[in-house]
């Protein structure tokens, strides 16, 4: 029996509503029959066969947030959108909650392809995809699955796999820190079967501490403020079970990036505490490619991780160009 989910009819975005588009509320299923819900964006007064762009991001957020404006900009600059909540996560079906799976979540961007594809409004030839942080490695990880994809902007990307397993800034990269890791994860979930309930790690830390490290500020200044809080928004509240995302640490994506051979942009700020993963990501995927044509790594100056959630107050995402790119790409 399909899942029937409690989707908020009213606008709830952590961005003003734009009188360019037209919005609605959509669900489609993955193929572990986990329904999952959008927010649908289509440009007003549009006919034809429209290219799409499936949106989501970043890790631990929900389509209200970042996912949702890039989705809207996009529809105001002529492209269907999707912005969809993942597996286990906001209006999104699935059990148990905040989870995460680099199988599953790499599905999710596949099934919103599926949803794209049959709709009369879309031509299926025309599809891209657009993850933000964590989501924007997840969105190199479906395109070098899925030949319908032909264009794909990762923006201030993540490799959970790569920060799960080797820590921030690879500062735990070695068997006795991840062996460390997993005897704390085992043991919780020794404790989490006793108790019969998943803990909840916690989301971005408040109240902030003085000592803490810009990129946790930086978090802080984005979830936990107006600028970016939402109440579904798993970084901005609870976040993810403890244990929710322990598969990434034995389960690398992107393995076959340099194969991909639609066209891929990242987008990354070089102030980024991040920008590492979008730089190695970049030159894994045209180091041994034959595909290299296609692919840029664009890096804008002076813009800090979440600076290309929002723009950072001083329109810091560069729609005009991510426009440009999907238009010549799909």
């Amino acid at each position: 029996m399909e899942e029937k989910l409690n989707l908020t009819q009213e606008w709830d975005k952590t961005f003003p509503k734009s009188e360019k588009v037209d919005h609605e509320k959509v669900t489609f299923k993955n193929r572990y029959g986990i329904v999952l819900a959008a927010d649908l964006y289509r440009p007003k007064n549009c006919t034809g066969k429209l290219s799409a762009v499936a949106v989501c991001g970043p890790f631990g957020a929900v389509k209200e947030q970042c996912a949702g404006l890039y989705a809207q900009t996009l529809a105001e600059r002529g492209f269907l959108t999707v912005a969809f909540d993942p597996s286990f996560t906001g209006e999104s079906g699935g059990t148990p909650r905040y989870m995460a799976s680099p199988d599953i979540n790499t599905e999710d961007f596949q099934a919103a392809v599926d949803f794209l594809s049959l709709r009369e409004d879309v031509d299926p030839e025309k599809i891209g995809l657009l993850g933000i942080c964590g989501w924007g490695g997840l969105a190199l990880n479906a395109a070098a699955l899925d030949t319908r994809v032909k264009a794909t902007v990762a923006s201030t990307m993540y490799d959970m796999a790569r920060v799960n397993a080797n820590g921030y800034f690879d500062a735990e990269n070695s068997e006795e820190a991840r062996h460390s890791k997993k005897v704390a994860l085992n043991a919780q979930r020794t404790e989490d079967a006793r108790t019969g309930s998943y803990k909840l790690g916690g989301g971005v830390v408040d109240p902030l501490p003085e000592d803490a490290p810009f990129f946790v500020k930086d978090y802080y200044d984005y979830y936990k403020t107006k600028r970016g809080y939402h109440p579904r928004s798993l970084n901005s509240n609870g976040g993810w079970n403890v244990v929710g995302t322990m598969s990434f640490m034995n389960q690398p994506i992107n393995v076959y990036s340099d194969e991909i051979r639609s066209a891929v942009l990242i987008v990354h700020g070089d102030k980024a505490h991040s920008f590492y993963f979008g730089k190695d990501a970049y030159a894994a995927m045209t180091k041994n490619s034959k595909y290299t044509e296609n692919k840029e790594l664009l890096v804008v100056p002076n813009a800090v991780h979440t600076d290309l959630y929002d723009g950072g107050g001083k329109n810091a995402i560069p729609f005009d160009k991510i426009e440009q790119f999907f238009k010549t790409n799909l």
